[in-house]
């Protein structure tokens, strides 16, 4: 039977199974490869009994090693049970019990059979990255030394083991900790390039590449015999270590391209040989290597001579394989009845709101237009193939030579766009869309005809051609807008809308990322055919499965960002609000659909403005409520994290950006709602959350709310106010422009009042005017020209005519923000002429001279045009 107790053996004596507990232990093993899920629990708690003894683990390594009169996925499932033991207990295990286990495998990494090699590999592996390495001293000498054994079992079982170890240790293994063993070991490697078996000479350079990317100082030292040995394999028989091969040499490119320079026109003309490798995996492998050498300076020399070659290999990469056909399920036609399955469903990240000045055009900030899915165009299937990886590289060998590319594919193309197997057709149509980026100004001589072939492909019986053509010609949306929207525009979008009913999930989604990317281009000039649009778009809501109409969220949001108030009409409102909200009562509170459709109803309600009113009292309750319901899980949470699961604040920041969007779409409308709740104690805690996000589309929130409601703001100022100091931190950036943003409209709302209070009472705010004129002049010569404004002005007026010593220090700021104003009134203007001409008249024509030096030219011929001094 297992013993409990740990029985002390004497080292000499080797520790041997009981009869018994082997039996149980082969049950176990048997009845763990049933299909039954009753026997499968009733295994789990057999493990988790068995795991009480110690020497359990010795038995599954006895099955493993020794017992050869079992069969061997049974010995092989005995490792895998044994490796996850390791993993979770293997600090508990009994110095005789882990020695007992290393022994073992050492001694019989070279058991004839190529799966027990591999599991007692494995099973190496893991116990060296529990730490281990330290530990084991003997592993890595032992494992080399291994490699010189005449046994071809024993050597290619450890090199399977060191590759595992390289690939999961590469950083401990080029470091003090263990005394450099790669000093030893890459040479050592090295040798093995030229061994007989393809087997070990794939392993060895396996080991070598996984030192390239950290620049291992030891390889380093041997790196001219590492690219020797390479260029010396470059013509094997073995896939697998062509493969290799060609990973190398992409690596390489990447972190010694030094090295590589002198071969370059071999390496190329080798590159362009494996890029048609009549194995995939090795072709893909090659194909990477023009990815990367576009991102290389030298790219345009070294590669002018061989485009003849080269862009006719990748074009015919781009081809969809026949296995690539089956999995897209390419004849079926019609699936939009069939639900989706919820893996294929990606997770999507909400991006905070960052506002942006608009007067800047500020586009939000650098990486931030990188669009998970945007030139994906077959992401269901997203695993990296030769198709998108030959995609890929055309698009950006397309933006490193721009039209020197095309004399290579038009003539390549036409043969493409228009051949009778759908296949070719569709490559050529992706072809189209690869270059679309770089070789725009080339290609549009030919738009005029390819748009309408393109748009006319929109209507293909194949599926997965109707789908390539929405993509590529999302890619040119931008020169279709630029045209008469008759000629192209008008057509596309009628085509496009057809195909965001299309009877193929596939081809829904990309027609409705299309028609967003569309929208993004065509902006106002859709205004005529909104009825018509959003007949489509409402449409499609009762037709479309779960992951598309996640997609749809973001078309009828990009749509209202695209058209903004123009949205505002009864007949739309009609349209598009009722199915929205039936969504919006659908969904629960913890349901992460919510975010894409908040988002949504974000931009809605900022582009209906007043004419989102009648929708608002719900939508702005529940928002409220799920910052409140996020920030109690949260206090929960980090009170007792072992009784409560930390809340998903993805929830509170779609939340907040919604609110935002009421705000800014209904102005002063927001005002009851905000009285109502306690939106601005709820805001105060978000202000000061650990997580960057939720304080970036909290401070975006109090600018909008500082715009629409100031008097709900006004009384938390001072508690307000240190928190927004504290954020502005350039570390974090959109924190930080977020922060400065909502501290500028709280001053300017400030000034305002400061101003409109001079109106009201002057004789009692005049005599302050010289602790606050200067920051009140350089905070509202920001402003447009607005009523607000001019309040503002008319009371400062008033208070210099009852101070007029009080404004003598700073008048250039004055002077300043009265050349701010576009179009006063006339009045007011009357007011400013006045000013300027007295303060000139009281200092005399020599002292205004000499002030009006410090003017900045373009201050000075402003004032001298409009007010004459």
């Amino acid at each position: 039977m297992l013993h409990k107790r740990v029985v002390c053996v004497p080292y000499r004596m080797e520790w041997q199974p009981d009869e018994q507990g082997l039996q149980q232990v082969l049950q176990l093993l048997k009845d763990s490869q049933s299909p039954d899920t009753a026997t499968q629990r009733a295994v789990q708690e057999k493990l988790e009994q068995l795991n009480q003894f110690p020497d359990f683990n010795n038995y599954l390594i006895f099955v493993l090693t020794s017992l050869k009169s079992e069969d061997e996925p049974t010995r092989s499932l005995s490792g895998l049970i044994l490796k996850n033991n390791v993993k979770a207990h293997y600090q508990n295990f009994p110095p005789n019990v882990a020695d007992f286990i290393k022994r073992e495998c050492l001694n019989n990494i070279g058991d004839p059979s190529p799966l027990i090699r591999a599991t007692i590999g494995i099973l190496i592996t893991t116990i060296a990255s529990k730490g281990e390495l330290q530990t084991w001293p003997e592993l890595l000498p032992q494992l080399c030394n291994l490699l010189n054994s005449e046994d071809y079992n024993t050597c290619e079982g450890s090199f399977g083991a060191l590759q595992k170890i390289c690939e999961d240790s590469s950083e401990l293994l080029d470091s003090d900790a263990l005394n450099r063993p790669l000093n030893i070991m890459i040479p050592k490697f090295l040798q093995f390039f030229k061994h007989c078996s393809p087997k070990i000479r794939s392993h060895a350079i396996a080991c070598v590449n996984q030192f390239i990317i950290g620049r291992a100082q030891a390889l380093m030292d041997n790196i001219d015999t590492f690219i020797e040995s390479l260029f010396a394999l470059a013509g094997d028989e073995d896939s697998e270590v062509r493969k290799n091969v060609c990973r190398a040499l992409v690596m390489l490119l990447e972190v010694r391209i030094d090295r590589l320079i002198p071969h370059m026109h071999s390496i190329i003309q080798y590159m362009l040989q494996r890029t048609q490798d009549p194995d995939e995996n090795v072709a893909l492998e090659a194909c990477e290597f023009w990815l990367t050498l576009a991102e290389q300076p030298i790219c345009k020399e070294a590669l002018s001579g061989h485009l003849v070659q080269l862009i006719p290999i990748l074009v015919n990469g781009m081809k969809y394989s026949e296995i690539d056909i089956i999995l897209l399920k390419g004849d079926v036609e019609e699936d939009e009845t069939i639900p989706d399955s919820e893996q294929d469903i990606k997770p999507r990240f909400h991006k905070s709101r960052t506002v942006t000045l608009q007067h800047e055009g500020g586009e939000g900030e650098e990486g931030e237009d990188i669009d998970e899915d945007e030139d994906d165009d077959d992401d269901t299937l997203s695993d990296w193939n030769l198709r998108k990886c030959s995609a890929a590289a055309l698009d950006v060998l397309a933006n490193v030579f721009r039209e020197e590319l095309l004399p290579h594919l038009l003539p390549l193309l036409k043969g493409l766009l228009f051949h009778p197997d759908w296949v070719i057709k569709e490559s050529g149509i992706l072809v189209l869309g690869a270059i679309a980026e770089g070789c725009m100004q080339g290609m549009v001589p030919y738009l005029p005809e390819l748009i309408p072939h393109l748009i006319q492909c929109l209507c293909d019986k194949k599926a997965l051609v109707r789908s390539i053509a929405c993509w590529t010609l999302s890619r040119y949306a931008h020169w279709v807008v630029s045209q008469p929207p008759d000629a192209h525009l008008k057509p596309l979008m009628t085509e496009l809308l057809k195909r965001i009913l299309d009877g193929n999930k596939r081809v829904q989604e990309a027609a409705c990322s299309a028609f967003a990317t569309l929208e993004e281009e065509a902006c106002t000039e859709l205004v005529p055919y909104l009825s018509f649009i959003l007949d489509t778009l409402v449409f499609a809501f009762g037709k479309y499965q779960h992951k598309n109409l996640l997609i749809l969220y973001d078309a009828i949001g990009t749509l209202a960002d695209s058209v903004g108030h123009h949205l505002n009409q009864p007949e739309y409102i009609q349209k598009l609000m009722p199915p929205l909200i039936a969504k919006w009562n659908e969904l629960k509170d913890e349901d992460k659909d919510l975010f894409p459709l908040l988002e949504c109803l974000s931009s809605v309600a900022t582009a209906l403005q007043s004419g989102f009113l009648p929708y608002c009292e719900p939508v702005y309750q529940r928002c409220v409520t799920l910052v409140q319901k996020t920030l109690a899980q949260a206090m929960m949470y980090s009170q007792q994290p072992d009784q409560y699961e930390a809340p998903d604040k993805d929830f509170m920041i779609v939340a907040l950006d919604l609110l935002s969007g009421l705000a800014e779409g209904l102005g002063g409308h927001v005002d009851t709602l905000v009285a109502r709740s306690n939106i601005m104690t709820l805001l105060f805690q978000c202000m000061q959350d650990t997580m960057p996000e939720v304080r970036q589309s909290s401070f975006a929130l109090l600018g909008d709310l500082t715009k629409a409601c100031f008097p709900h703001v006004k009384p938390c100022i001072a508690e307000f106010m240190p928190i927004l100091g504290t954020n502005l931190n350039p570390e974090f950036i959109s924190v930080c422009n977020n922060a400065t943003w909502a501290i500028g409209e709280i001053c300017m709302q400030m000034a305002i009042t400061i101003g409109r209070l001079g109106y009201v009472c002057p004789q009692e705010v005049a005599p302050m005017l010289p602790q606050f004129i200067r920051p009140w002049c350089t905070s509202l010569r920001n402003i447009r020209d607005n009523e607000e404004k001019d309040s503002a002005f008319r009371g400062i007026c008033i208070m210099i005519g009852v101070n007029p010593g009080g404004v003598v220090q700073d008048f250039i700021f004055f002077c300043d923000a009265v050349a701010s104003w576009v179009n006063p009134k006339d009045d007011l203007r009357d007011m400013f002429y006045k000013i300027l001409h007295g303060f000139k008249e009281q200092v005399g024509e020599e002292n205004w001279q000499q002030f009006s030096e410090q003017f900045p030219p373009l201050l000075k011929e402003r004032l001298a045009a409009c007010y004459g001094v």
